[in-house]
C-alpha cells in the first residue's frame, strides 16, 4: 500500500513512517516543519519528504494518515475529504498494522510511560521473546524509537491525549491491551481534559479494554488509580495486580537505596521476598516504573533471572536525566519534565545522585498544560529541591490565554525567591545562557527541562562553559 503521513515529522509519526516501510509499504509525507532529529532519520529511511502542505500531495494514496496535530483547513486534509479518500489517525493504523492478533502490553499513565515502555522493550527483549516496539522516546539500548519483528509480542507506550481532530479519544484506546499498566493517575492536559474526574474517566474506559485473560497492573502509590479500581467494584479483582511502596500493593519495592551508580532494592510479593534488584535509573519513580515492568514480564512468562540481568543493564531512554556534556566539572543535563510532579522528582531524583553538589534548574513551561495557570501554586513546591532556578516565558502564552489562563512567571519567581532560594526569570534562550555562564562554577549540575528543543540551549550552554575564562569559580 501507499501511506501518506500528514505531519509526518512529528515523533510518533515518523516512527510510524519507518514502521510502515519495514512492513513493505510505500511511505511519504509531508510537514511544515522539517527538522531533525525525525527529517534526518526519515531521509536516511529513504522516505519521501515534502516540505509544505499542497492538495496536490495527497493525489493517489491508498491511506492517508492525519497526525493529531493537524487542523481542518489543512489542504491535503480538505483534499482528502472534498474527494472521499481513506483517511485514519496513527493510533488506527498501529492497530490494524501492528497489534491486531499480536499479544499486547500497554503501558499507560500521567508520568513514566516512555521510561516504563522502553524498560519493558529491553527486558521483554532480553528474555527472547523480540518484541516489536513503539516508544515516545529513544530507547538507548536499542538507538531507535520502534522496531517491527515477526513476534506474537508488541509493547507500545499508550498516551492519554487525542488522537485526531476527527477522534477525541485518548490514543490507547485503540491499542488493544492484554496487558495494561496503569502507572499513576494526576490531572494534566489541561486543553483537552477539563478536571481530574474526567482523566480518570479515560483511564477507566482503558481498564475496562482488558480481556478476562489478560492482567491490569495499577500502581497502588496512586490514589486516583485506586479510586478508579474501585469504582468497577469486584469485576477487575481475577485479573489485577497492584504493585507500589505501599504496604497494601501486592507487589512491593522495599529497602530502596543508592550507592555506587546503581539503585538498589527488594521486591516482595504478597509479602514474601521474591528478588534483589540494581538499577541505573534513580529516584523513587523510576522504581515505580521499575516494578511495574517487572510485574508485566512476570505476567508474561518471563524468568525472574533474565528480568534481573535486563534491569542492570538499561540504559535509560534520551532525555531522561539524560547527562549532555560536561565542561570544567559542570554537568549539563537535559530531561523532558514538564508536569510539576515530573518536575520535583526529577530534580529530586538528581539531587539524590549529585549529593553535595549544587543543583541549579532551569525551566520553559512549553507543554500546554505547564503554559496554564493550573498549577501556578503547585510549581513552587516542584521546585524544592534546586538550590538555583531559572524560568524562562510561557512558550505559548496565547493559547494558554485561550484556555482560560496564564502561569504568571513573575508570581512563580517571587514565591520561589520567598524561601530563600535564588531564582530568576529570564526571558531569552541566548540571555539565560549568558547567566548560566557567568554564575556556574565547577561541581554545579544543571538540569534543563522541556518538553521541546527549548532553543538548542543545552549545546549553546556547553559551547559557552568551553571557551569561557580558564578561570573558573571552584565550588564551596
Amino acid at each position: 500500500m501507499h501511506y501518506h503521513l500528514i505531519g509526518i515529522c512529528g515523533t510518533a509519526m515518523a516512527s510510524l513512517a519507518g514502521m510502515l516501510q519495514a512492513r513493505g509499504h510505500r511511505v511519504t509525507g509531508s510537514d511544515e516543519n522539517v527538522y531533525p532529529p525525525m527529517s534526518t532519520m526519515l531521509e536516511a529511511l529513504g522516505i519521501e519528504i515534502m516540505k509544505g502542505y499542497d492538495a496536490a500531495n495527497v493525489a493517489a494514496p491508498d491511506c492517508i494518515v492525519v497526525g493529531n496535530a493537524i487542523p481542518r483547513g489543512n489542504p491535503e486534509v480538505e483534499s482528502a475529504l472534498d474527494r472521499r479518500l481513506t483517511y485514519r489517525s496513527l493510533p488506527e493504523v498501529l492497530k490494524e498494522e501492528f497489534i491486531r492478533g499480536r499479544r499486547s502490553l500497554v503501558i499507560t499513565g500521567t508520568h513514566g510511560k516512555t521510561t516504563a515502555t522502553s524498560l519493558a522493550a529491553w527486558i521483554i527483549d532480553q528474555a527472547g521473546l523480540n518484541p516489536s516496539f513503539l516508544v515516545g522516546g529513544v530507547v538507548q539500548n536499542f538507538g531507535v524509537s520502534f522496531r517491527v519483528t515477526g513476534s506474537d509480542y508488541f509493547i507500545i507506550e499508550g498516551d492519554e491525549y487525542d488522537t485526531a481532530y476527527f477522534d477525541k479519544g485518548p490514543k490507547f484506546m485503540h491499542y488493544l491491551p492484554e496487558v495494561a499498566i496503569v502507572n499513576n493517575i494526576e490531572f494534566d492536559h489541561a486543553d483537552i481534559y477539563k478536571d481530574l474526574d474526567a482523566v480518570k474517566l479515560a483511564f477507566r474506559r482503558l481498564m475496562n479494554l482488558v480481556p478476562g485473560n489478560g492482567k491490569l497492573i495499577a500502581g497502588w502509590d496512586s490514589q486516583p488509580v485506586r479510586d478508579v479500581v474501585a469504582s468497577f467494584g469486584s469485576k477487575l479483582f481475577t485479573r489485577l495486580e497492584t504493585f507500589g511502596t505501599c504496604d497494601e500493593a501486592d507487589w512491593q519495592a522495599r529497602n530502596i537505596n543508592y550507592s555506587e551508580g546503581m539503585t538498589h532494592f527488594d521486591v516482595f510479593r504478597e509479602g514474601s521476598k521474591w528478588a534483589e534488584f540494581q538499577t541505573p535509573l534513580i529516584g523513587e519513580f523510576n522504581i515505580r516504573n521499575c516494578l511495574a515492568v517487572i510485574v508485566a514480564a512476570d505476567a508474561w512468562g518471563v524468568e525472574r533471572q533474565a528480568i534481573i540481568d535486563a534491569l542492570a543493564t538499561f540504559k535509560s531512554v534520551r532525555r531522561r536525566c539524560e547527562v549532555r556534556g560536561e565542561v570544567s566539572g559542570i554537568t549539563v543535563i537535559d530531561d523532558f519534565a514538564h508536569h510539576p510532579t515530573a518536575v520535583r522528582e526529577t530534580l529530586a531524583a538528581l539531587k539524590l545522585k549529585y549529593q553535595d553538589r549544587r543543583l541549579v534548574a532551569v525551566f520553559e513551561p512549553r507543554s500546554r498544560t505547564s503554559c496554564h495557570a493550573t498549577f501556578q501554586k503547585t510549581y513552587v513546591d516542584a521546585f524544592a529541591p534546586a538550590d538555583y532556578v531559572i524560568v524562562s516565558r510561557v512558550y505559548d502564552s496565547q493559547r494558554a490565554a485561550e484556555m482560560g489562563g496564564v502561569l504568571d512567571i513573575e508570581k512563580l519567581i517571587e514565591d520561589i525567591s520567598s524561601q530563600n532560594k535564588p531564582a530568576f526569570a529570564v526571558t531569552d534562550v541566548n540571555e539565560i545562557v549568558k547567566t548560566l555562564t557567568d554564575e556556574l562554577r565547577s561541581g554545579d549540575v544543571v538540569a534543563i527541562m522541556s518538553n521541546g528543543a527549548f532553543g538548542g540551549i543545552h549545546e549553546k550552554v556547553l559551547a559557552a562553559l568551553s571557551v569561557r575564562s580558564p578561570t573558573v569559580r571552584e565550588g564551596t
